[in-house]
């Protein structure tokens, strides 16, 4: 039996940041210990301890960093069930030890804060001494003795704190793209931590301009000069909103401070191509600097830089926001090209005035803006997929849409926000995001819905059925339905679930079912969040779900071979129960079929349906590279709620250094008992030759 217990917490604004929108939950476990529980993203991380414990509500005044939460245990030993980062501060803040895997400390009695580095912020404060000790699998924390421990949680969920309202004049934009930066909890270089950003206020457009009182930008005294067009202001809003600078009309196209810096944007490559550098640029080194402060760290990237280029970083991060910006100026970007994360996501903007609604949302995930240049694409080519075999076709296509094809980068992930459907990158829309910060919390089971309306597809029911709820250590509720009739669809969809996979027809009229079809855009709500429809023709269905509640889905664009189908279906439904956010899950699937290309994010595309393991969802490549030699590489995959800026350690026995949480790490070169003991641990996808497996499913005979 389960105890829980929920504080009466309160909604809090940290400095100038974004709202917290719900309290963290503590739950006791049976086995024993306590579940710390984000109701909202859907988060939860156990602690273990020696003795059965129940939580009890706590003054969360003891620290030091804001807390949604807080709750009181007693116990003498906690147990993490992985290996985790763990920062120990004393009373003033300074940092005492920081751990990872293979780590023991051994701190004498005192008051000590720790910060537990895993999927949702917890914090412990005790009185006592402290060992902790750190293997390959776990992270132990022992008091010596029971011991009263207060717990803290903070979630890393927020919604925008306020509405701004403008015009469609560029003019107006600016000004209210000026405010977006009034979410910063800090100017410091601590801002690069996705934790300590703040969602920016949404934006709708109205009669007249209108910003809240006490929305502001920081006073930075950085300003951003444009032109004052929508080609200018957009590609310009993630570096005016991460520098928490004023944007301004100007004549041409520069970043000017108060002491005097004036830096050309229009530079030889073209205006967009220059703001994307400086945004990388100023972000990836500020994540360096940072681990003079509150962070400091072993941190790769810093190491890596070093041995290039000479900067005073201890100087830097105790000096102005405007010192900082002119020394990373200094800094040729060809000294930090090959050093700078993999960015999370390009989103390729139709220059109109409604695409100011979705860049409050894009600036958050501090996602590069390109004005799209889009080229149109017929449908007859959309739809020829060679289908010599056997497809989830409908009747006849759903024309009618425009398509267009966008230049892509190489971000992670890459989206489109304008009106047209876009072929090869997801479909952003303002009206999937609103939905996301209406997700009721929860703390019950993650439910998830399989809807099988197609006995010949059985093979996909069942592999994903198998999928779906195998994290022992995670509590799935899995329903599953066959051959529903439309009405039975129609109150399958209004039933609340985290995550929806339909297999089966649609068609220009909708969900073909038993006794006739069901289109989505009749229905006035759905309780579906997030969807995989591994059916023909299905985009126009995922976006009526989108209008109709539904946060964010896969989609395919015409009909698909059966067999790519059932390929596609079962890789996404493993990535997606490994913690890639459904962006980032298709764009891994896609190379697994031919079909790959016919398949589309609909909505709020950084959603995720559980959470990784380790924190940051992980895709390994392994490579032989001789006799008991192996080269190992590791792509990280920021979430939303994990945005760019984390950091996370490879469990490589030979690694002592942590990276930022986005793109590819280095290399490392292991043996073959190395490989072996990394098999064993968490089970993550892998490509081997090129071929996408399981950590879980191979061993080194079928690698070598």
């Amino acid at each position: 039996m389960r105890v829980s217990y929920v504080s009466n917490g309160r909604d809090r604004r940290f400095s100038t940041g974004g709202v917290r929108i719900v309290n963290v939950a503590f739950e006791s476990l049976p086995d024993p210990g306590i579940e710390v529980i984000d109701p909202i993203e859907r988060v939860r991380y156990s602690l273990f301890t020696d003795v059965p414990v129940e939580p009890t509500e706590a003054d969360d005044s003891v620290f030091r960093f804001p807390i949604d939460d807080a709750a009181t245990i007693e116990c003498s030993t906690i147990t993490l069930p992985t290996v985790a980062p763990v920062i120990v501060r004393d009373e003033a803040g300074e940092v005492l030890a920081s751990t990872e895997h293979g780590s023991h400390e051994e701190i004498p009695k005192g008051t000590y804060s720790m910060e537990l580095s895993v999927q949702l912020r917890i914090y412990l404060h005790v009185e006592s001494e402290v060992t902790i000790a750190s293997s390959t699998e776990r992270t132990s924390i022992e008091f010596g003795e029971q011991t009263q421990i207060v717990l803290g949680g903070r979630s890393k969920h927020e919604r925008p704190a306020a509405t701004l309202t403008t015009t469609d004049d560029p003019t107006d934009v600016m000004q209210a793209v000026s405010a977006m930066s009034s979410s910063l909890k800090t100017t410091s270089p601590e801002r690069s931590l996705p934790t300590l950003r703040g969602h920016p206020p949404s934006i709708e457009l109205g009669e007249e301009l209108s910003i809240p009182d006490g929305v502001e930008p920081p006073e930075t005294g950085v300003r951003i000069e444009l032109p004052p067009t929508y080609r200018h202001v957009y590609p310009a809003a993630t570096l005016a909103y991460y520098l928490g600078a004023e944007m301004v009309p100007g004549e041409t196209p520069r970043i000017v401070t108060d002491e005097g810096l004036d830096y050309d944007l229009d530079g030889p490559g073209g205006y967009e191509r220059e703001v994307v550098r400086v945004l990388k640029r100023v972000f990836f080194l500020d994540c360096l600097t940072r681990t003079e402060g509150l962070y400091p760290v072993e941190l790769h990237e810093r190491d890596a830089l070093e041995q290039a280029v000479e900067l005073d970083f201890e100087s830097l991060y105790d000096a102005s926001l405007q010192t900082q910006l002119a020394a990373y100026l200094d800094v040729p970007y060809d000294a930090v090209e090959d050093l700078l994360p993999q960015w999370k996501l390009t989103t390729h903007v139709s220059p109109t005035a409604q695409s100011i609604e979705t860049l409050p949302y894009l600036v958050n995930d501090l996602a590069v803006v390109r004005i799209a240049e889009p080229e149109r694409v017929s449908a007859s080519s959309v739809e020829e997929t060679g289908m010599a075999a056997y497809t989830r076709g409908g009747a006849e296509s759903a024309h009618g849409n425009t398509y267009v094809q966008v230049e892509s980068d190489d971000a992670l992930e890459q989206a489109w926000v304008g009106e047209e459907t876009p072929i090869g990158v997801s479909k952003a829309t303002a009206q999937a995001y609103r939905n996301r910060f209406d997700r009721e919390p929860s703390t019950g089971d993650i439910s998830i819905t399989v809807v099988c309306n197609d006995d010949r597809m059985d093979s996909e029911r069942d592999a994903v059925d198998e999928v779906y709820g195998s994290r022992a250590n995670l509590p799935f509720e899995v329903t599953v339905e066959r051959d529903l009739e439309t009405d039975e669809l129609a109150a399958t969809l209004a039933e609340p679930t985290e995550f929806l996979h339909y297999v089966g027809h649609i068609d220009a009229e909708g969900f073909r079912c038993a006794d006739g079809t069901l289109d989505a855009g009749e229905l006035d709500e759905v309780g579906v969040e997030a969807f995989l429809l591994n059916a023909c023709q299905s985009y126009d269905q995922g976006a009526k779900l989108i209008d109709a509640g539904a946060i964010g889905g896969i989609t395919t664009l015409s009909d698909v071979i059966n067999t790519g189908a059932v390929r596609i279906g079962s890789t996404v439904a493993r990535l997606l129960n490994a913690g890639f956010p459904l962006r980032a899950a298709l764009t891994i699937a896609k190379d697994e079929s031919i079909v790959g290309s016919q398949y589309l994010v609909v909505g709020d595309g950084g959603l995720t349906i559980a959470q990784s393991e380790s924190g940051t969802p992980l895709l390994g490549e392994i490579t032989p590279v001789g006799d008991d030699e192996y080269e190992f590489t590791f792509a990280a995959y920021a979430t939303t709620s994990g945005g760019m800026g984390g950091m996370f350690m490879p469990f490589i026995e030979s690694n002592d250094e942590f990276y930022l949480n986005s793109g590819r790490t280095r290399s490392f070169r292991i043996t073959e008992s190395e490989l072996a003991e990394f098999l064993e641990l968490e089970d993550i996808p892998i490509r081997v030759s090129g071929e996408l497996s399981w950590s879980g499913d191979v061993s080194v005979s079928d690698i070598s």
